[in-house]
């Protein structure tokens, strides 16, 4: 009964490290842009800092943060950034062409859907929520709650 112990620990333990080594870099995330193609992780260029956000188009906090986004563009153009939300694509068509977002190609704006696999994978809770990554891919830091974006913009500062 030991042994059956024991090993369901380590199985346990090597399951949360495995768990801890996927968080620390970008997530599998796929998304269905506004035009019906699909997008996923691994079309992102590798050659930049990638900064996830995930946000809700109703919502008034992530209209701010999309201003604030699009007015600091300069910054944000050495970045790809994945804009994700779980409504559905029209939603995300009127978004994208409200703050004429097509036109930045560095911005890759899409729907989840209700795999809810990005809310789920960050355990996000409240919007905009933004986590950033190297251009390797590696996880640097999350923001949430009322993000600042002079904050974010530091932090990409010293990845480029």
């Amino acid at each position: 009964m030991k042994n059956v112990a024991g090993i369901f620990l380590l199985i346990m333990l090597l399951a949360s490290l495995n768990a801890s080594a996927q968080s620390a870099k970008v997530p599998p995330l796929k998304i269905v842009q506004s035009n019906g193609e699909l997008f996923r992780a691994h079309n992102l260029p590798m050659d930049k800092p990638i900064i996830i956000v995930y946000f809700s188009p109703g919502c008034d906090h992530c209209d701010i943060l999309t201003k604030e986004l699009l007015r600091k563009q300069e910054a944000f153009r050495k970045a790809s950034v994945v804009m994700v939300t779980w409504q559905p694509v029209e939603i995300v068509a009127t978004f994208v062409q409200q703050y004429q977002l097509a036109k930045h190609r560095n911005i890759y704006v899409g729907t989840e859907g209700t795999s809810f696999f990005v809310k789920n994978y960050y355990k996000i809770e409240h919007m905009p929520f933004m986590a950033l990554y190297t251009k390797n891919g590696d996880f640097v830091q999350r923001y949430s709650d009322e993000t600042k974006l002079p904050a974010l913009l530091q932090q990409l500062g010293k990845l480029n």
